[in-house]
């Protein structure tokens, strides 16, 4: 066996591992092979920047990262130095989209609209989930395209790109877990007032709409078809495919592969309680990713479950993962392990803060790594995954973690020098 045929083989192995358990900064293995957390990289961020929360990520075709965050998720007593003169020396907002190359070192960024989702083409323009998805020029930060979108939103918020964003220097918001915070009961006139609304704005804009109706869960590029698949929030969660080069809708399905035209208005459709049934519709936060052989994993995350479906939106099989769990669900970000067969589905879990291996034949979780905790190689608010071409994992956290990490396969080079630190 050559050389490289053998770091091959050896690369494979190390993604197909057994159950992990993250332990003093590694993620060490059952069988012996193991994930190393990699405190190189990304490295010290310029310009007194600190990362918001992360809502993208993806590794384009030079196994550099993209990092899409959110600069407003960041609180007053992180900005005193924005003020003048300064009151601290750190820190400052960052710009929205934040380009890292291997070594972690940042070669790239602009400011655009905060938004959820994202991808990269071979060309290097970057697509990012907003009110609706828009193509930018990475070098200039300018929009050149965007999907078509209502001019409307289900809870009246903002549709379109707003003026330039002016931002009080030192000024934050309320933080990012602000919103998951308990609220105090609705006034009944209120939520009966909202129900009729919601009624009308279906009626207006039934499943089958052509357009984008929600916000954005994410986006991902398919070049060889010339398509765009979006993970549209609207009604729980819409697949909906475009045509790469001039945005128009093509085709689009939901739960189980049925038609838009059959997806339920009636929220009751789209409820899901740990360990109940599954719904016939999505549930919510739906996200998305696209196997070489032509499959589509729709992770319906509120519902702990993923579904598989052909290009065409024909239903295959459905994989239930930790079904008991509530609050934010199982299924989060999707990504593939690196062989050439993606024998692995790798998913981030926002709830359980722990990541799942998963058998792509019968959806059966091989592995898992992670748990909650602010150390290196631990997660709060695991959120965002990708994998490059070498394996190496990358994850976005938001809530209280607000970064991104790399984890290195340990018989790497770079594993075992890991590794010989941490024994030290």
């Amino acid at each position: 066996m050559g050389y490289r045929k053998f770091f091959a083989v050896a690369r494979l192995l190390a993604i197909v591992v057994s159950a992990v358990l993250l332990t003093n900064g590694q993620v060490q293995a059952q069988t012996g092979t193991s994930y190393s957390f990699d405190p190189t990289w990304p490295k010290d961020l310029p310009n007194n920047w600190k990362m918001g929360g992360v809502t993208g990520l993806a590794v384009d075709s030079n196994d550099n990262v993209w990092v899409y965050n959110r600069p407003n998720d960041l609180t007053s007593i992180e900005l005193h130095a924005e003020v003048t003169p300064p009151i601290a020396e750190c820190c400052v907002r960052p710009p929205s989209m934040i380009h890292l190359d291997k070594k972690g070192n940042v070669i790239g960024w602009f400011d655009a609209q905060q938004g959820h989702g994202m991808d990269v083409d071979s060309n290097g323009f970057v697509y990012l989930g907003q009110d609706t998805v828009r193509k930018y020029d990475p070098k200039t930060g300018e929009v050149v395209a965007e999907v078509a979108h209502t001019l409307e939103r289900e809870d009246g918020g903002r549709v379109g790109l707003p003026p330039a964003m002016e931002r009080e220097p030192g000024q934050g918001g309320v933080g990012p877990v602000y919103r998951f915070l308990p609220k105090p009961p609705a006034d009944p006139a209120e939520v009966a007032a909202k129900a009729a609304a919601l009624v009308a704005f279906r009626e207006k804009y039934p499943p089958e709409t052509p357009m984008i109706v929600g916000t954005i869960e994410e986006i991902r590029i398919v070049e060889e078809d010339n398509e765009m698949y979006v993970a549209d929030n609207y009604i729980r969660g819409r697949v909906l495919v475009f045509d790469l080069e001039t945005f128009e809708f093509k085709r689009g399905w939901g739960a189980y592969g049925k038609p838009l035209s059959e997806i339920s208005t009636d929220d009751a459709d789209h409820a899901y309680s740990p360990n109940g049934d599954m719904p016939k519709d999505f549930a919510g936060h739906l996200t998305l990713n696209v196997s070489y052989d032509g499959l589509v994993y729709a992770a319906d995350r509120n519902a702990n479950r993923i579904h598989v479906t052909t290009k065409g939106g024909e239903f295959l099989k459905e994989f239930v993962i930790a079904p008991g769990t509530g609050v934010g669900g199982s299924t989060g970000g999707v990504a593939f392990s690196a062989d050439p067969e993606q024998r692995y589905l790798v998913i981030s879990s926002l709830t359980n803060n722990r990541i799942w291996f998963i058998n792509r034949d019968d959806g059966s979780i091989v592995s898992e790594m992670g748990h909650m905790g602010e150390n290196g190689g631990q997660f709060f608010g695991l959120h965002m995954i990708a994998v490059d071409s070498t394996g190496n994992l990358y994850t976005g956290e938001v809530f209280a973690g607000e970064r991104a990490q790399r984890f290195v396969l340990s018989d790497s080079p770079k594993g075992q020098l890991l590794q010989q630190l941490s024994d030290m």
